[in-house]
């Protein structure tokens, strides 16, 4: 493999010192992209990106072509490892993603099994056709979503705002959902393992919906998992650590657990102090965020003093991977994300030493 042009972002994740903070975004190939717009109607649909290698390595590469981001991350969807499972994914047109066939009743939960990864290999497909691509430039980011995120889409049939399925299960059938939970923490190992096979350079794990359960239920229904994965994780390769990242929306009341589960890095989004996280955790983990994703409707010079109160907040060293607090709005201005990669970039220095 090409000799990382900028490893940065990995070095910051392993807490290694570093020129300056590194930055990428969540979701950073999307919609709010008019060059991904292009790439799309030409694909014909979402899921024509995502099952197609070239689109998916096109699309992957459009932000580093705009902005001097410090990685990559595979264009692809957390709902393939539940759609390889059988459960028929699809794209409603202005509702999202949905399931033909939701996990309501006991005998389709039972017999629910692992995905098959053969059904997934256009995703790793995808990562070395990236990797090539990307030629040493950044380090390319792989995911899956939790167990527990994964679940919520798989019992509700799509997105929700109360999540009362899975949450009757929860409480009812706890059991139906550890047998869910059991197949996606299989599934993810998997999927991870053979994305880091394909060369992918670091992995997060997206816990997009765990802050929406309760104290005692996050820990047994989406944290006990996650520490399952991490465990499972090949954590070497091309003769350096993958490090990995783990990113619990809505989590930060349970920091210190999540802090503890083994990951390299802890994300945050924008409802949690970066600088009082970094005191909770102390040099355990490294931290990733936390930018508002909303404040980029701001004018830039409005970014700029964001960009520098979150600096200052995290302070001195390394250890900070710059990001947003969830993912890019569609209606961003681009100009107000390359504003934003700017300031990250320039005014991060005097927060490192000489390397």
């Amino acid at each position: 493999m090409t000799q990382l042009k900028n490893d940065t972002f990995l070095r910051a994740l392993l807490k290694e010192p570093v020129e300056y903070t590194p930055i990428w975004m969540m979701r950073q190939a999307g919609r709010y992209l008019p060059e991904y717009r292009a790439t799309r109607a030409r694909a014909g649909s979402f899921m024509g990106l995502c099952t197609s290698p070239d689109y998916a390595t096109e699309v992957t590469l459009q932000p580093l072509d705009r902005f001097p981001l410090d990685a990559a991350i595979l264009f692809s969807d957390i709902l393939t490892v539940p759609d390889a499972m059988g459960l028929g994914l699809f794209f409603a047109e202005g509702e999202g993603p949905k399931f033909q066939r939701p996990l309501r009743d006991e005998a389709a939960i039972r017999a629910l099994a692992p995905a098959d990864m053969g059904k997934l290999q256009y995703v790793f497909d995808a990562v070395a056709s990236i990797r090539k691509a990307l030629d040493g430039r950044v380090p390319l980011i792989g995911f899956s979503g939790s167990p527990f995120t994964l679940a919520c889409y798989m019992v509700e049939g799509g997105g929700s705002d109360d999540f009362r399925h899975v949450k009757a299960m929860l409480y009812s059938r706890p059991e139906l959902l550890h047998h869910i939970l059991e197949a996606n923490t299989q599934s993810v190992i998997a999927y991870l393992n053979a994305q880091i096979d394909a060369g992918a350079q670091a992995v997060q794990i997206f816990d997009t919906w765990g802050g929406a359960l309760s104290h005692a239920a996050y820990r047994e229904f989406s944290l006990a998992y996650m520490q399952r994965i991490v465990a499972g994780l090949k954590r070497e390769a091309d003769g350096r650590r993958v490090p990995v990242i783990v990113f619990t929306k809505g989590g930060g009341q349970w920091l210190e657990d999540i802090a503890a589960i083994g990951a390299d890095c802890v994300g945050l989004d924008w409802t949690t102090d970066i600088g009082q996280a970094r005191a909770r955790v102390g040099a355990k983990v490294a931290l990733q965020g936390n930018f508002d994703p909303n404040a980029l409707f701001a004018e830039p010079a409005a970014i700029e003093r964001e960009v520098a109160r979150i600096l200052a907040s995290y302070g001195q060293g390394s250890g900070h991977v710059f990001n947003l607090g969830h993912g890019i709005s569609q209606y961003a201005d681009p100009a107000h994300a390359g504003a934003l990669v700017d300031a990250v970039h320039r005014l991060s220095r005097e927060y490192h030493g000489s390397v």
